[in-house]
C-alpha cells in the first residue's frame, strides 16, 4: 500500500517517519559497536589512562570508580574514532545494508518503530 499526502500523486510516496527512527537507532547501534570494539581491547590501566585524560581536559577530577572510568574513556574513544555523521552513514547504509548489519549489536531493535 502506498501512503500519500492529500493532493499528492500516487507516484510520490510520503516519507516514512519510522524509517528515519530506525536508521537513527541503527546508526547509534553502529557507533556503539565501534566504540565497544575499542574498549574491549583495552586493559584496565589503559581505560583509566584515557579516563584521566578526558577528566583533565574537562577540568574534572579523576574517576573514582571503574564505571566512571569506562564512561569517560568511552567519550574519549568516541572523539578519536573517525565515525561518519548520521547523514553520510544513512546514505551508505541505504546503498549497502549488508556491509553494516554485521556490525550492529541489536540495540536498535529496542528503539525501532512503535508496535514492532
Amino acid at each position: 500500500m502506498l501512503v500519500t499526502n492529500i493532493g499528492q500523486s500516487q507516484k510520490e510516496p510520503m516519507a516514512e517517519p519510522d524509517d528515519e527512527r530506525v536508521l537513527r537507532a541503527k546508526y547509534d547501534d553502529y557507533c556503539s559497536h565501534q566504540v565497544a570494539e575499542v574498549v574491549l581491547k583495552l586493559s584496565p590501566g589503559e581505560v583509566y589512562g584515557l579516563a584521566e585524560a578526558e577528566a583533565l581536559a574537562a577540568n574534572r577530577v579523576a574517576p573514582s570508580s571503574f564505571d566512571e572510568a569506562v564512561r569517560l574513556a568511552t567519550r574519549k574513544i568516541r572523539e578519536r574514532l573517525d565515525l561518519p555523521d548520521f547523514r553520510a552513514w544513512a546514505e551508505d547504509y541505504r546503498k549497502n545494508p549488508d556491509r553494516f548489519d554485521p556490525q550492529l549489536m541489536g540495540l536498535w531493535k529496542e528503539r525501532g518503530p512503535r508496535g514492532s
